[in-house]
């Protein structure tokens, strides 16, 4: 067992004057040995994602509190960060990232720490990090989180429309991204529209912030000069009618997801934490969520980045599939909860190409830890 990465896990339940759920991620994080960081007087960037205001499915503030406090007692000056997007809504820039993020309730009151957007003003500040990547050579992070003396991710675990899920890895590899690393990302992706679909609805075009896509005719067209393939079309349209060009463009996606989150980690002590609860199909960037594909599960974490993504994802496919939800209404019967919601998705080459570059292990020891 030696040779296994070491996953920590705590489930949900609690008990009438036991601990509360930030206590025990507290505790569990200190069971699994964060301590063995050296964080006195150290910049500790605690990575998560802020969620789209209108989205209720991301980590509450309670949560990066937790984390923080215990990384205060450790003599570290914990931040929460988090890098632009590429398409439209409150977190294009860091103005309105800032704003979206006190909206959802992360500010310095409720998680003792501040809040610094990782990429930037404009989403171009940042740090090319060379790599040996099958796909990536050089990697464009945000600088603040490649200036931090530590890296903690906090994970919501969930659904993904491109990538199949979103854990640990896309946390780093694509929320890391400064813009351009996200574009990087993203160049092979190609969305086209089924016409005979489409229903002119328009809501594609709301959310392309290179005014890609048009109606015209009553159709959908998305103009590939200008596309810069975010996918952000493909997971709003209500029809389904827009998917990627034939090939393995998610495949590919994935693939470089792990290249960037190995460019982000370079170098630096890193400890990941994956909460797998409210586990909506989509990613939290969408301004809505929709239901939980299966049941909250609880909390892991790891020093390890690959692990900790591959215990999360072992731990759901256990889960019964929640019937009134995207997966469980799916036509496509995988026993893949992630496959299931959305069936074009290959989340094992995420892990694969992780596990390549030598990130970390697809193979672990599951370590429960019962507080209860």
């Amino acid at each position: 067992m030696s040779n296994l990465s070491k996953v920590y896990f705590c489930d949900m339940r609690t008990k009438a004057g036991g601990m509360s759920l930030p206590e025990k991620l507290a505790n569990l994080i200190k069971r699994a040995g964060i301590a063995d960081i050296d964080m006195s007087k150290k910049f500790v960037a605690i990575k998560l994602h802020f969620g789209e205001p209108g989205n209720l499915a991301y980590l509450r503030p309670q949560f990066p509190k937790a984390v923080a406090d215990v990384i205060k007692q450790l003599g570290g000056r914990p931040f929460l960060t988090d890098c632009n997007t590429m398409y439209t809504g409150l977190r294009h820039n860091a103005l309105d990232h800032l704003y979206a993020a006190e909206i959802d309730g992360f500010n310095s009151a409720t998680t003792g720490c501040y809040v610094i957007i990782g990429d930037g003003l404009k989403g171009d500040d940042e740090v090319i990090v060379d790599i040996d990547g099958e796909f990536v050579k050089h990697a464009y992070i945000g600088r603040a989180v490649r200036d931090a003396d530590a890296i903690i991710t906090l994970s919501h675990f969930k659904g993904h429309e491109m990538a199949g899920f979103g854990g640990c890895l896309k946390n780093l590899g694509m929320g890391a991204a400064s813009i351009a690393g996200k574009r990087d990302q993203h160049s092979g992706s190609r969305p086209q529209v089924d016409e005979a679909g489409c229903i002119g609805c328009g809501l594609c075009t709301t959310q392309c912030a290179y005014s890609a896509v048009t109606v015209n005719n009553g159709k959908a067209r998305v103009d590939h000069s200008k596309c810069v393939g975010c996918g952000r079309c493909v997971g709003v349209c209500p029809k389904k009618t827009i998917h990627f060009l034939e090939g393995n463009e998610e495949e590919i996606l994935n693939k470089k997801i792990s290249e960037y989150a190995a460019a982000v980690i370079k170098d630096k002590p890193c400890f990941h934490i994956n909460i797998i609860m409210d586990v909506s199909p989509n990613c939290d960037c969408h301004g809505e969520n929709d239901a939980p594909i299966i049941p909250n599960v609880g909390m892991l974490c790891s020093f390890d980045p690959v692990a900790v993504d591959v215990a999360a994802a072992d731990l759901c496919l256990k889960q019964p599939v929640i019937t009134n939800s995207a997966a469980g209404e799916s036509h496509h019967r995988s026993h893949d909860c992630f496959c299931d919601a959305h069936p074009n998705t290959n989340w094992r080459s995420q892990i694969t190409q992780a596990v390549k570059l030598g990130i970390g292990s697809d193979k672990y020891e599951l370590i429960v830890v019962d507080d209860k």
